[in-house]
């Protein structure tokens, strides 16, 4: 399973390249120097999956995928050294083949730790080894996607046979779609949580047209509407439509087969900006990741104007500070009811809160970033916040390490 590892020099890892490009760094001399290593070594399975992610990072999907498949064909396991020796714990971390979004960024969770890190690489055409590498806990990390779904099902018996305890149950993945989750959360209490329905694009065509209109495959909706293709993220194809003629028109621009459609919620503070935030629950516990103010409804925290705005960045910094004692209360039941649900001991949670105060969710998964790699400069008080949630992450594992499951 492992090339010689004498042979090659160690993966360079996801955390170490992303923090390269967090400090602006250009990350195309590495890339050749890596291209040199592979041209030398075609078995160089780390300078092949390290190329692979350097150029995801750049953008060049098809590429990265291209090479990522040539890594895999080397081998399937990698390995991630604790950063402070000894070791305390050693995590297997299952992992889906394709870009970067498929899988939860555990690497981020684990950066400057005392836990080793094997990544076991799964298909549906590739069987699992029969020998495994020695671990103590098993970290489910493929994400709930189109391509990822049947991978889950196959997987749903392992929780039953594997020999080591297990962190998030392939069949509890498979459940956070977008119509899946608002299936099971729409009735919590004190959660607003819109409707998600996947529209075929003839059906979409019939509405932009008028030749159907939006409340027989909408219940009780109307324009406005969100849309986005099915397995999008990160904003890609999501758009505010107003009416069947701005909905004619982003169908022109559009080219998937399917999509998603959910009412648009204003949820706009009173001073008109737009506030969301990232959470994670650990074994059911709200930690805040970051909080992104801006004026437009589709908020990225990458396009909210936080690295610009101080007055913004006070905020943060308050409802960290406070978060437990604020946020976390207001909204602890329902993120508790939340948590029985979908039976995940980690999920993250996109989220704002309404007007009337109430939750609104507008995602929840297992592969949401969540990180340490913003400047210390600028954002001061993020690394106390994210040393708690990794701290949190660290105990839970330690947790499973230790029980008879």
């Amino acid at each position: 399973m492992h090339s010689d590892s004498n042979s090659a020099p160690p993966l360079i890892g996801l955390v170490v390249l992303m923090r390269r490009v967090f400090a602006g760094q250009d990350l195309r001399p590495l890339a050749a120097e890596l291209s040199v290593r592979v041209a030398d070594n075609p078995s160089d399975a780390n300078a092949l999956l390290d190329l692979s992610t350097i150029l995801q990072l750049n953008f060049n999907y098809e590429l990265a995928l291209q090479v990522q498949a040539e890594a895999l064909k080397v081998q399937r396991l990698y390995s991630i050294p604790a950063a402070k020796q000894p070791a305390k714990l050693r995590l297997l971390v299952l992992m889906g083949d394709g870009a970067l979004i498929a899988n939860t960024p555990v690497e981020c969770l684990l950066e400057n730790s005392d836990i080793a890190m094997e990544m076991l690489y799964v298909s549906r055409e590739v069987e699992l080894p029969a020998s495994l590498p020695e671990h103590d806990v098993l970290f489910v990390a493929i994400a709930e996607s189109e391509e990822n779904i049947p991978l889950l099902y196959d997987l749903k018996e392992i929780g039953s046979v594997w020999p080591r305890p297990m962190i998030n149950l392939p069949l509890r993945i498979a459940l956070l779609s977008r119509d899946s989750a608002y299936k099971i959360l729409s009735d919590v209490r004190k959660v607003v949580m819109p409707i998600s329905v996947r529209m075929l694009r003839p059906i979409l065509e019939q509405i932009a047209t008028q030749q159907q209109t939006l409340d027989v495959v909408l219940a009780g909706g109307g324009f406005p509407i969100i849309i986005r293709p099915m397995d999008s993220h990160a904003g890609r194809g999501l758009a505010k439509i107003e009416d069947a003629a701005a909905l004619d028109e982003y169908l022109q621009g559009m080219h998937e087969r399917e999509f998603y459609i959910s009412p648009f919620v204003d949820y706009r503070s009173q001073d008109g900006q737009y506030r969301k935030y990232r959470l994670v629950l650990i074994e059911g516990v709200p930690y805040i990741c970051h909080l992104a103010i801006s004026s437009h409804w589709m908020i990225h925290y990458l396009n909210a104007g936080m690295a610009e705005s101080a007055i913004k960045r006070e905020e943060e910094a308050a409802c960290f500070a406070a978060f437990d004692a604020s946020f976390a209360m207001r909204h602890a039941a329902a993120l508790q009811e939340i948590y029985q649900r979908m039976e995940l001991d980690y999920l993250g949670i996109d989220c704002a809160e309404t007007v009337d105060g109430e939750l609104l969710i507008f995602e929840v998964d297992s592969n949401m970033v969540v990180h340490a790699l913003d400047s210390v400069e600028v954002y001061p008080y993020k690394q106390p916040q994210m040393r708690k949630v990794f701290a949190a992450f660290r105990t839970m594992l330690l947790k499973a390490a230790s029980s008879t499951a």
